[in-house]
Formats: C-alpha cells, structure tokens, sequence
C-alpha cells in the first residue's frame, strides 16, 4: 500500500512520519487489497490543546474510506483515526462476508429447484 502523508503549513519531523507509516500499515492485516492511504495532519488554529488534528483517506477496490480525529498530541490522533479505520473495515468485511453466503445460499437453492 502507498502512503502519503501531507503536512501543510509545519514539517513533519522523521520520527513522527515513521509512527504514521507503521499505525497505517497495520490497515493491511485487516484488508490486504488496499491501494492508497493519504494522510492529512494538521494544526487547528484553536486555543485549546486539543488542536492537532488527523485525517485519513483509505482507496482499494470498491473501498473508499475516511476518517478523522482531534487530539492534543498528534500520535493520539493518528492512533484514534486508525482504530475508527479499523472499525470502518471490519464492518466492511463482515457486510461482504454475509453478502457471499446470501448469495452461495441463492445458488443453492436456485440449483436444488433445477433438479
């Protein structure tokens, strides 16, 4: 999967886009089929310290995802969009599962009817 990792207006230091690349990444264990991740951190012009926010946007094959938190820190960001993500694609997945076994129990029926 390819990451971007977009930083307007600050430069994103090493370490944290090296943190970024290995929460997304762990995207790929849930759906290994996905293609592009973008990241967007940015810096929320607010005067509280909860003004660090992230978001990302997942594409694959008939997958377009996206989510977004705020957070005082840029890691609890990143790790909070990746969990909601995370629940994104596991509700995903188990929506496909039920639509193949819906679909093998029509084949089956439908074969059963021809006999």
């Amino acid at each position: 999967m390819e990451i971007t990792i977009e930083s307007p207006h600050f430069k994103a230091s090493s370490d944290l886009t090296a943190y970024v690349t290995e929460k997304v990444n762990k995207l790929t264990h849930i759906n290994e089929r996905l293609i592009l991740c973008e990241v967007f951190l940015k810096l929320d012009k607010s005067s509280t310290d909860d003004n660090k926010i992230c978001e990302i946007k997942v594409f694959g094959p008939q997958i377009d995802l996206f989510a977004g938190e705020q957070s005082s820190t840029f890691e609890d960001a990143v790790t909070e969009t990746v969990h909601a993500l995370e629940k994104q694609l596991r509700k995903q997945k188990t929506k496909n599962e039920k639509g193949r076994e819906k679909l093998q129990v029509e084949d089956t029926a439908a074969e059963e009817a021809e006999d």
